[in-house]
C-alpha cells in the first residue's frame, strides 16, 4: 500500500474503550478534516458514547467528545462498514491476562486481537494499514500479519504497525494532547516504513516531529512492557521502604523526597501506597515474567516477578496494621472504605487495591461501607461479586453498602481507610465525620493523603502507611 496516494483521509479504530474512546477522540479533534470512527460490538457501550453519560470519566474528555461527534467523529457498531472505508485501522481491543490453559496468570489472552484481524481480512475490499494499539507481548504483529495474510482476498495488502499507548488514567487527554513520545514500530522494508510515515503525518498534526519516534515492530511492543515494568518498580521499591520505615521511626515521605532531589533518579512514581493497580502495571509485568520464563531467562523471570510479590505484600502487611490496631478483630465492626478506583480522577477499578481490601473485610464478617465519587454502585458489586472474591452477588450484597456521600459512609464506623486519593476526601469536614464514628475513632491512611497531625488534634486515632504508629515513634 502507498498510503500517500491512496490516503482518503479516514481512521478507525475497532475497541471503544479506556485506550481507542479517547485516543482516537484526539485524534479528530487535532485532525478535524479525517473521518473517524469508532467502532464496538457492544450496543451498550456505543449508546453511552453518544449520550451525554460517556461510558468512562476521564478528565477534559467530555470536552473534546462533544467538540467533534457526530461532525468528524462517529460511534458505531457498523463494524464492518468502518473497515471497508478506511486507510488506517487501530486495533484497540482488551487484552486481559489469560483465566485458563497455557500461561495462565502470566500470558495475555490475543483472542480479541485475533478476532479482530479474522473480521478486517474478511470485510476489507482494499489494502489497509493496521496498527496495534492494545498492550500486546512481543511479536504479537507477526500473528496478526499471519492471520490477515491467511484470510485476505488476492492482491489486498495489510502493513503492520506497532503504536503503543503511554497514557496514565486520570490525565490521558492531557497525555494525548501534549505525550513525552509516540511510538510506531514497523518491518523495516519499504513498505513498512512507507506505512509508518503515513502514521507519523497523522500525529504531526499536533505532535512535535522530534517526539514522533520510529522503530522496528518488536522493539516497539517491548518498548511498553518495558516502561510499564520500570514505572512499577519504582512504586514497589518506594513500597517496599515504607516497610521498613514503619519499622525503624522514619518517614517514607522525607525519605522519598531526599531520594528523589538526586537528578539520577528524580521524584516521579515515589509515593508510597497501599499498592498500584490499574489495567496495565500487573498485567504487563506478569506479561513479561511469562516471556522471559518462554525464552528460558529464568533469573530475569524472577527479578520482575518480585514487583508483583512486593505488589501484594503491601496489601497484605496494610490489612494486618488495620486488624492489629482494631484490638485484632473487625468481625461484626464498620468498616468505611473511602474510594474504590484504583487512583482518582478514573472510574475504573481494575486492580483496585480496594477490592482486596474489600474482600479480607467481608470474609472477617466486618460490614463495609463504601464511596467512591466516580465508581457506579453496579461496577463495585460486580468488581466484589467476581469469582475468588465472594460466592455471588447476594452474598455481597449481605456484607456491603455503598452510599452517595462520604458522610453517610463514615456515620457509626469504626474505622475509615482511604483507598484512593481523591482530592475531595481532603476537604471532608472531618470534625463533623468523628463526631459521628464510633470512638475511638480510627483513620488508615493508605495514600498519605491527609494531615495526621491535624486529626489527631480531632481525636482521631491515626496510622499513616510509611510512617510509624505514633506509640512506636521514639520522638
Amino acid at each position: 500500500m502507498a498510503p500517500e496516494k491512496n490516503w482518503k483521509g479516514k481512521i478507525c479504530c475497532i475497541g471503544a474503550g479506556y485506550v481507542g474512546g479517547p485516543t482516537c477522540s484526539v485524534i479528530a479533534i487535532k485532525c478535524p478534516d479525517y473521518k473517524v470512527s469508532i467502532v464496538d460490538v457492544n450496543p451498550h457501550r456505543i449508546a453511552a458514547w453518544n449520550s451525554d453519560d460517556l461510558p468512562i470519566y476521564e478528565p477534559g474528555l467530555d470536552d473534546v467528545v462533544k467538540a467533534c461527534r457526530n461532525r468528524n467523529l462517529f460511534f458505531t457498531t457498523d463494524v464492518d462498514g468502518a473497515i471497508v472505508e478506511s486507510d488506517i485501522i487501530f486495533v484497540s481491543v482488551n487484552t486481559p491476562t489469560k483465566k485458563h490453559g497455557l500461561g495462565s496468570g502470566m500470558a495475555a489472552d490475543l483472542t480479541y486481537i485475533e478476532s479482530a484481524c479474522r473480521r478486517i481480512a474478511q470485510v476489507a475490499t482494499s489494502s489497509k494499514i493496521v496498527v496495534e494499539k492494545s498492550t500486546v507481548p512481543c511479536r504479537t504483529a507477526e500473528s496478526m500479519r499471519a492471520i490477515l495474510e491467511a484470510n485476505s482476498r488476492n492482491g489486498i495488502r495489510f502493513d503492520i504497525l506497532s503504536n503503543p499507548e503511554f497514557l496514565a488514567e486520570g490525565t490521558a487527554i492531557t497525555d494525548l494532547f501534549g505525550p513525552d513520545r509516540v511510538l510506531i514500530g514497523s518491518l523495516q522494508t519499504p513498505e513498512g516504513l512507507a506505512a509508518q510515515k503515513a502514521l507519523a503525518d497523522v500525529y504531526a498534526h499536533w505532535v512535535p516531529r522530534d517526539r514522533i519516534i520510529t522503530m522496528n515492530l518488536w522493539s516497539s511492543e517491548l518498548s511498553k512492557l518495558a516502561a510499564n515494568a520500570l514505572l512499577a518498580q519504582r512504586i514497589s521499591s518506594i513500597n517496599s521502604l515504607s516497610a521498613l520505615c514503619e519499622a525503624t521511626g522514619a518517614d517514607v515521605d522525607e525519605v522519598a523526597f531526599a531520594v528523589g532531589k538526586d537528578s539520577r533518579i528524580g521524584p516521579k512514581f515515589l509515593k508510597a501506597s497501599v499498592a498500584f493497580g490499574g489495567s496495565c502495571f500487573q498485567k504487563d509485568i506478569l506479561n513479561l515474567v511469562y516471556l522471559c520464563e518462554s525464552l528460558h531467562l529464568k533469573e530475569v523471570a524472577e527479578y520482575w516477578r518480585q514487583v508483583v510479590v512486593i505488589n501484594e505484600y503491601q496489601k497484605q502487611r496494610f490489612v494486618r496494621r488495620i486488624v492489629h490496631a482494631l484490638f485484632d478483630t473487625v468481625t461484626s465492626k464498620k468498616i468505611c472504605l473511602l474510594g474504590f478506583a484504583f487512583k482518582k480522577n478514573t472510574g475504573d477499578t481494575r486492580e483496585s487495591a480496594a477490592i482486596g481490601l474489600a474482600k479480607y473485610f467481608m470474609d472477617e464478617d466486618a460490614n463495609v461501607h463504601i464511596y467512591d465519587p466516580k465508581v457506579t454502585d453496579e461496577q463495585i458489586l460486580m468488581d466484589l461479586s467476581e469469582p475468588g472474591i465472594s460466592s455471588g452477588i447476594e452474598e455481597v450484597k449481605k456484607k456491603i453498602t455503598i452510599f452517595k456521600d462520604a458522610y453517610s459512609a463514615a456515620e457509626d464506623a469504626d474505622a475509615l481507610v482511604i483507598c484512593t486519593e481523591w482530592d475531595e476526601f481532603k476537604a471532608l469536614d472531618y470534625q463533623t465525620i468523628y463526631q459521628a464514628m464510633k470512638k475511638p475513632a480510627f483513620i488508615f491512611d493508605g495514600r498519605l493523603l491527609l494531615d495526621a497531625s491535624e486529626l489527631r488534634k480531632i481525636g482521631f486515632k491515626v496510622e499513616t502507611i510509611g510512617k510509624p504508629s505514633p506509640a512506636t515513634r521514639g520522638y
